[in-house]
């Protein structure tokens, strides 16, 4: 799957999913989190973010890994 949004896009989004996961209160508030930034940042991504992953970590691991395919 190809996207036409940049790293940088998609690591603010990712940022943005862990500051309202925080915040949510209820099952429902997970819920609307979840469907807002699913297609954006992707299931995996939200799941390691409620398993308390940061968003810095996951950042991290993709820009690595960017690198190393350019490389």
């Amino acid at each position: 799957m190809t996207t036409s949004r940049s790293p940088e896009e998609t690591e603010a989004l990712l940022r943005q999913a862990e500051e309202e996961l925080d915040a949510a209160q209820s099952a429902d508030d997970i819920r609307q989190v979840w469907r807002k930034y699913y297609l954006q940042v992707g299931h995996r991504n939200l799941g390691r973010l409620l398993m308390g992953r940061s968003a810095e970590e996951i950042i991290a691991r993709r820009r690595s890994r960017r690198e190393e395919a350019e490389g």
